[in-house]
């Protein structure tokens, strides 16, 4: 039975999966970082899967605008369960509804993301943008009036990237991508959203030879 299903899935299970991933984007760009907090809620068992009672009661308690009927809930799940084994795992969670980007939009976030983390260890940190936005802090309202110190007003930054759920003051790679896999999804052109980013961060124009490696 579950095979018949998998075979079937196409057109309805990318149907499925659009109205889940835009359920999710309608809550703000920053909805896609928050998906791990989404799995977690769905999965009761805390077997770091899920099973297709946990599935259909977590998407149900998601939310969306139009409740899914049995059928297109055992749709929904095969078309997350990318391996066949019965169970959704966080990678398979994570992958199918991040939005998809294109290589273009993917390379300026990998870009960006590369040029902010000067320490090199793939982990974004108040003593990184210090030495890009030292100058940046001086002129925000909040340290001039003295209610925020350098520190806190460069962590900021990265909260408003990192997991609200659990802010540590670090934002890995894979959080910087989630973050703005969800702002690419308010963009249409690839080319206005690669200039956008160009633009947000000082970054060289595409196909310079200046872009940093």
């Amino acid at each position: 039975m579950y095979n018949s299903w998998k075979r079937d899935l196409s057109d309805k299970g990318i149907e499925l999966m659009s109205r889940v991933r835009d359920a999710v984007l309608s809550r703000g760009c920053g909805g896609i970082k928050h998906l791990s907090v989404i799995f977690r809620h769905m999965d009761i068992d805390f077997s770091q899967k899920l099973s297709m009672d946990e599935f259909k009661i977590g998407i149900q308690k998601f939310g969306l605008d139009d409740p899914l009927t049995d059928e297109e809930m055992q749709i929904l799940f095969c078309s997350f369960d990318t391996d066949d084994n019965l169970m959704v795992d966080f990678k398979e969670f994570h992958d199918r509804l991040r939005p998809a980007l294109s290589q273009g939009r993917y390379d300026v976030i990998m870009e960006t993301f590369q040029s902010l983390d000067i320490n090199n260890d793939d982990k974004l940190k108040c003593e990184d943008l210090k030495v890009r936005f030292s100058d940046n802090v001086k002129c925000h309202p909040k340290y001039l009036s003295g209610e925020w110190t350098e520190e806190e007003t460069l962590r900021s930054f990265l909260d408003t990237i990192d997991d609200q759920n659990n802010p540590d003051g670090v934002v890995t790679r894979e959080e910087f991508l989630d973050y703005y896999a969800g702002v690419s999804a308010l963009y249409d052109d690839d080319a206005y959203f690669d200039l956008t980013m160009r633009a947000s961060y000082g970054l060289p124009k595409k196909g310079s030879n200046n872009n940093r490696k």
